[in-house]
């Protein structure tokens, strides 16, 4: 058994977006035609354009816009704003869906007891949380080494267990969180060390936070910021400053995969 929902955007007492009026919309950016995208969906021509009409006077924009006259003898369209309505929705319901999955199999339907249910509340103390996509999984028997693409265009290594590739289905193409603890990550003002760890991320130091004994520093590799805490004692010996280029140096087996 598993939970089943259709995603529903409330404004206020009224229902917004419900799954039929994405379905209108989608089927309207097909085809160009009210009348036809009513029959696709189902739904009566009147019963389409009263959807319509409620959408429009719902949002701050009009979702849907009528041509008429012309060669082609016009035609409905969605406007720029109503094509972003449905992107965002297809994201929110990509999302509705994977905590529906998450939550089926964390509840015990024998039972009806629902497991570990903490988990969902759970707060991450890792300092570093860094989206990215995943490009590549080579698995052993073991271990699993994940490349996973960050939004500053750096490619990320983790090794992780092929235990824990299997349990959270990571696949390629996926969206993940890369977690990295602060005191993970080294630093070096020498952009071309030779060290063994697999992952250097070359940056600017953005940020200098200064404590009693340690520091935390913030790193811009292009869009994705690291944070790294080394000591207060290591700053003023290597003269880091602000503006100052710098590596993140960050072992593999130092990279978590969240999703």
């Amino acid at each position: 058994m598993r939970f089943i929902s259709d995603l529903t955007l409330i404004d206020g007492e009224n229902s917004f977006l419900l799954k039929k009026r994405i379905a209108l919309l989608k089927a309207i950016d097909e085809v160009g035609s009210l009348n036809l995208a009513a029959k696709m969906v189902p739904l009566s021509y009147k019963g389409a354009w009263d959807m319509i009409d409620t959408m429009n006077n719902l949002c701050p924009m009009a979702v849907v816009e009528k041509n008429t006259g012309g060669v082609g003898g016009g035609g409905t369209k969605l406007t720029e704003y109503g094509k972003n309505l449905v992107k965002t929705y297809d994201v929110i319901e990509r999302e509705h869906q994977k905590f529906l999955e998450s939550i089926s199999l964390l509840t015990d339907f024998d039972s009806g007891n629902l497991k570990f249910f903490r988990r969902f509340n759970m707060q991450i103390s890792a300092r570093n949380q860094l989206v990215g996509i995943i490009e590549k999984i080579e698995s052993t028997k073991i271990n699993s080494t994940i490349q996973v693409r960050l939004k500053s265009n750096y490619l990320i290594t983790s090794v992780i267990t092929t235990g824990a590739v299997e349990n959270l289905n990571l696949k390629e193409n996926d969206e993940v969180v890369v977690l990295i603890k602060s005191n993970s990550v080294l630093l070096s003002l020498d952009e071309n060390i030779n060290i063994s760890a697999r992952n250097k991320l070359n940056g600017v130091i953005e940020t200098i936070h200064l404590g009693e004994v340690n520091a935390e520093i913030i790193v811009n590799i292009g869009g994705d910021l690291i944070a790294s805490i080394i000591t207060k004692n290591a700053i003023e010996e290597l003269n880091i400053k602000v503006g100052d280029k710098a590596t993140a140096i960050i072992k593999s087996s130092d990279v978590m995969i969240g999703k």
